[in-house]
């Protein structure tokens, strides 16, 4: 006889151990939670099936927002990278972002091992099949095997596994990334318990082999000999001084030749390929077809690790057959005796579609079931970390019975990321991008411990030591910003010889040292010949962060202004109740955007496409005299 044995209990599961999930399981369980981290293979957690890079614009940020939370990406990327780059120098500080080249062994090797070490935090090996669900709410999940597991709230983070199918040419067969596992029953049990679905596609590159590469035909591409770190626990003296570089060279016109010659076989073309593809990652194919009249792209040549030869070709993602790929790759600079070691594919997906969820992350059909990562129908590492750590905050202040964790889009790029997603939905990958955030002067790389680290504390994810160390910063801060306002600068002849002798305007009148700083020509460095320096010792970083402040005062107000008024729209709750068919003066597109996406807040309604500032007038009467109704009720009832 077989004896039955009862369900393991957990606090929190989380299924799914790529980038989101393993940022969701390990907040869950420093915030106190026991959790469970549920995985199909345990040697893929938080893997990098695409380029093995982290960071870049926007995304970059979103790493240093993660890290100022609490969150792991940002000191396991530090421990594990072989190239650090800042991009964008040349241009205005709101659009600077950090990009790591990751050895991507190492950085799966440091993240799993950072779970298995973690207080309350179990790991395990298992394919969920479906939820556990009763009178509208989840309470577990079992597997394939047939094993339940009890808990009081659910993380889905199921990246491109979920009904995933791998594409090669003619090829098309079930595989989540890099040919692992696809998860089907519970891609099945989401849609008989109502969720809508979409089906996505995403897609890779060819990687080959580094000794078959001829490097004086490409640019070589080194890291930066400047300090600069993810996590803001990180020392610049441990910053990496032997960095391996990347290398750029392009496609030609023999290399478009052979795309069009063959683009019959191409599934995106022949019909194979039927989910939607990102916009801002196209497959070459796509490039070649949509943008005809460009006579090259570039690829960067981007090492995969330390102790392997595999180099990832970025910017040649391709569903093309085998014996194509290896064609087009010879065609190019640098790769004509090149051995291809993995080909490219497309992969598509299931997602949920994200107007189902509130901005916490939990969905709005299951109480107590969060998703999050590419099942909300985005794209990149860093966003799916994003949303994990989102949702682990979220279903461990639930286990808690605490209120919910939610970041304005003033807040954070991870803010603004979760607004889209939850307000205006997507149709295709998501993608961060800098032009998506009206505050992105505000939401910098520099700034991102000022704007969210208080955050993290109060939610019990920010250690002593880092704020401590937090706290010194902003203190030195904030003391040199006073001193530079009642410092003056007077135009004596000493003064104005040595401002003439750096190539500068001399001063006509008396001068505010930080009204002179406010010259886009003139440093800090500058500065401290007419002054003295700071009674402590600045850092490079301490120094930036005061020039910024200094520079675009006048930017950064007009900004804080318009958050101001936002957030008293914000303040504005809307009633779950409210039954928006009966507000006749509404606009039907309106009427139906609204009563589909359910905003929490009148900013939420304003930012529904097809939800117009008249609809928003007469939504806010409306509310006024549903409140006064309410009121009267109340009194009436006493």
């Amino acid at each position: 006889m077989v004896q039955s044995y009862q369900a393991q209990s957990f606090d929190l599961i989380v299924v799914g151990a790529g980038h989101a999930g393993c940022e969701a399981a390990l907040a869950a369980a420093r915030m106190g939670c026991t959790t469970l981290l549920l995985t199909i293979n345990l040697d893929m957690v938080a893997f990098m099936p695409c380029n093995p890079s982290i960071g870049g614009p926007a995304k970059g940020v979103v790493v240093r927002e993660i890290d100022a939370l609490g969150g792991a990406m940002g000191k396991v990327i530090d421990k594990t990278y072989i190239q650090m780059r800042m991009l964008n120098t040349g241009k205005g500080v709101a659009v600077r972002a950090l990009r790591a080249q990751a050895d991507k062994h190492d950085y799966h090797m440091v993240m799993k091992h950072t779970i298995e070490k973690e207080a309350h935090l179990t790991i395990m090996q298992g394919t969920v099949e479906k939820l556990l669900v009763e009178k509208g709410k989840v309470c577990g999940v079992e597997t394939a095997t047939g094993a339940r597991y009890q808990a009081k709230t659910v993380i889905l983070t199921t990246g491109t596994a979920l009904r995933g199918e791998i594409i090669i040419g003619e090829l098309k067969y079930s595989s989540g990334p890099n040919n692992s596992q696809a998860s089907i029953g519970l891609a099945d049990h989401l849609k008989e318990l109502g969720f809508e679905i979409a089906h996505f596609k995403t897609g890779t590159p060819p990687r080959v082999k580094s000794q078959s590469i001829d490097y004086s035909n490409t640019k070589v591409q080194p890291g930066d000999k400047t300090p600069n770190h993810f996590s803001f626990s990180s020392k610049d003296k441990d910053y990496l001084k032997k960095q391996i570089p990347c290398w750029l060279t392009y496609t030609n016109q023999n290399s478009h030749e052979i795309i069009r010659q063959n683009l019959h076989c191409a599934p995106m073309f022949t019909g194979l390929v039927e989910g939607v593809g990102a916009r801002y990652c196209p497959s070459i194919e796509d490039k070649i077809v949509r943008f005809a009249d460009k006579k090259r792209h570039q690829l960067f040549l981007e090492p995969e690790g330390r102790k392997t030869e595999e180099i990832y070709v970025q910017g040649l993602s391709t569903s093309l057959p085998e014996d194509v790929q290896l064609a087009l790759l010879r065609s190019i600079a640098g790769l004509k005796n090149v051995e291809m070691m993995r080909p490219g594919y497309a992969i598509e997906y299931d997602v949920v579609k994200p107007h189902q969820l509130r901005p916490t992350l939990e969905t709005k059909l299951i109480s107590g079931l969060y998703t999050a990562g590419q099942i909300n129908g985005t794209s990149g590492y860093e966003e799916a970390a994003g949303q994990g750590l989102i949702a682990g905050i979220n279903a461990a202040l639930k286990v808690a019975g605490k209120e919910g964790f939610v970041l304005r889009r003033s807040d954070a790029y991870i803010g603004v990321m979760i607004d889209d997603l939850v307000t205006k939905g997507t149709m295709e990958p998501y993608r961060l991008l800098t032009s998506r955030a009206e505050y992105r002067l505000l939401l910098r790389h520099d700034n991102a411990d000022m704007r969210l680290m208080a955050k993290g504390r109060k939610l019990g994810l920010i250690k002593e030591d880092q704020w401590f160390r937090f706290e010194i910063k902003k203190k030195r801060i904030e003391k040199e910003l006073k001193r530079l306002n009642k410092l003056k600068l007077k135009p004596t002849t000493e003064v104005n010889e040595k401002i003439t002798a750096l190539g500068y305007k001399p001063l006509q009148d008396a001068m505010a040292a930080a009204q002179f700083l406010k010259r886009p020509e003139i440093k800090y460095q500058d500065l401290l010949q007419f002054i003295n320096p700071a009674a402590e010792e600045l850092s490079d970083k301490e120094i930036e962060q005061i020039e910024i402040a200094i520079k675009y005062e006048g930017y950064i107000q007009k900004a804080l202004e318009k958050i101001e008024k936002l957030k008293r729209l914000e303040a504005k709750r809307i009633p779950k109740s409210i039954d928006y068919n009966v507000i006749n003066s509404l606009a039907t597109e309106a009427r139906q955007k609204l009563n589909k996406i359910r905003p929490e807040t009148i900013a939420q309604a304003s930012r529904i496409s097809g939800v117009n500032p008249a609809d928003i007038s007469i939504l806010m009467v409306y509310l006024q005299i549903f409140s006064i109704l309410l009121l009267t009720i109340k009194k009436t009832k006493k």
